[in-house]
């Protein structure tokens, strides 16, 4: 069963000669930066590989949240949801953004007192995120057989819809004057003379001023050919949706068991809530010392396996000239398989849960890689010592909600303004500085 297929984009007819910026992947990271950029009159090359959110930005929950986030990111994702709240009327298209609530799952005591820890961290924001009771919960997600001793419910936090959101917002920024190549990937950069003069494209040379390197589950590889150090690896998650239901639940819920939230056309988006797939690749080795904190933090959610994936990125070019085939034309679109297993747990308990469920079908379901860095929270940085180059990457499975947010940041970043938010916590060079680089889980 192929993934999602997100709202077409038409590619331009020419690829530019030369533009201020080039931004290198069109999911909603690059497209969010091209329409901030586009706004600001700075003239932008959108280019994607493949189709404009075709792998993680069509893939994901479609969840828009503040709730349970390293508190690293929550200034840059309260500057999101603002932004959310306008962004259908500033585009005029859909993307299919309700602020419906999210209520978090608290299974024990101790999952209580964590939600309780985590709370502090919006002490004073009035985002009227609180504590559930039973009773509470029961009024907040009615028609459900929930086991819960205490949730946090965050009424600013919503959902969009991932197939609708990134294309609507390419296609905002192409009226505000930005290029948009589709099925051209950008090979390389060129620099002279110490900084960026250019990227080469398969389509041909393109100069720019500028580079933003939002390229997803990619951006390591092409940073590496460039010779810049990004350490990610990939988590493969796995997301199902319904057949439209009637007295189903509003609010989305995370609970231990399964995720669910509603879709504009009335079914539901599920997925576990807790287990990821980590296939062992070379790069596993490669950041294993990095990435160890954070293996060891989410142990309980994480599953190691050995597949296919490691012959497909060991025969993986990591080097190449301009003129070569990428392995981005080698694959346009990231496609993995969904697990079954996990399907059929988290669709047994949700449907266990909300009994107006069993009415539905399952209608489609996908996997997608989601980029990772070893603190899990993304790089929205310049590179100090490639002049020009910006990197946006690594959002962890948060880029979505966060996405135009971090947009608007990566525009202040490369036209100099005063940032939106304190970028440092997202600077590249932690990785190199001797700083201590784990994920923060707020509590």
């Amino acid at each position: 069963m192929p993934g999602p297929k997100p709202d077409p984009v038409e590619p331009d007819l020419s690829l530019p000669k030369r533009v201020d910026v080039v931004i290198v992947g069109g999911g909603i990271i690059g497209a969010a930066s091209a329409l901030e950029l586009a706004e600001r009159g700075v003239s932008v090359l959108l280019c994607e590989k493949g189709q404009i959110a075709a792998e993680q930005s069509s893939r994901n929950w479609g969840w828009v949240r503040l709730g349970m986030r390293d508190p690293r990111e929550i200034p840059l994702m309260l500057d999101s949801i603002r932004i959310w709240q306008g962004l259908d009327a500033r585009l005029g298209r859909r993307t299919g953004y309700v602020q419906s609530g999210i209520v978090f799952g608290a299974s024990g005591k101790r999952s209580q007192r964590n939600l309780e820890r985590w709370l502090a961290n919006l002490d004073g924001l009035q985002t009227g995120a609180r504590m559930l009771s039973r009773a509470d919960i029961a009024s907040v997600l009615p028609g459900g057989q929930l086991k819960l001793d205490a949730a946090l419910h965050t009424p600013m936090d919503g959902r969009a819809e991932p197939q609708w959101a990134a294309p609507a917002i390419a296609e905002g920024a192409r009226d505000r004057g930005a290029a948009v190549m589709t099925n051209c990937a950008v090979r390389s950069v060129d620099v002279q003379a110490g900084r960026i003069a250019g990227v080469y494209t398969e389509r041909g040379r393109v100069a720019c001023d500028q580079v933003v390197l939002a390229g997803g589950a990619w951006s390591r590889l092409f940073a590496g050919n460039a010779g810049l150090f990004l350490p990610q690896l990939k988590v493969l998650n796995t997301v199902m949706r319904t057949s439209p239901v009637r007295d189903g639940p509003e609010a989305a819920l995370w609970s231990d068991d399964f995720a669910i939230r509603k879709r504009a056309d009335g079914g539901y988006v599920i997925a576990s809530g807790h287990e990821n797939i980590v296939d062992i690749v070379p790069d596993s080795f490669r950041l294993a010392s990095r990435f160890l904190p954070a293996f060891a933090q989410d142990w309980r959610s994480l599953r190691f396996r050995l597949s296919r994936r490691w012959a497909e990125e060991a025969r993986q070019d990591r080097s190449w000239l301009p003129t070569d085939v990428t392995p981005f034309e080698l694959c346009r679109v990231l496609d993995p398989e969904p697990s079954a297993r996990v399907l059929r747990k988290a669709w047994a308990d949700a449907r266990w849960v909300f009994p107006a469920l069993e009415q539905a079908e399952i209608v489609q379901s996908w996997a997608g890689m989601i980029d990772v860095t070893p603190d899990a929270i993304p790089v929205i940085s310049p590179v100090d010592d490639l002049p020009g180059m910006v990197i946006a990457t690594g959002f962890s499975g948060h880029g979505f909600g966060i996405g135009p947010g971090a947009g608007r940041l990566v525009a202040d970043l490369v036209t100099q303004g005063t940032p939106c938010v304190d970028p440092t916590a997202f600077r590249l060079s932690r990785f190199t500085d001797g700083s201590k680089v784990r994920p923060d889980p707020g509590y």
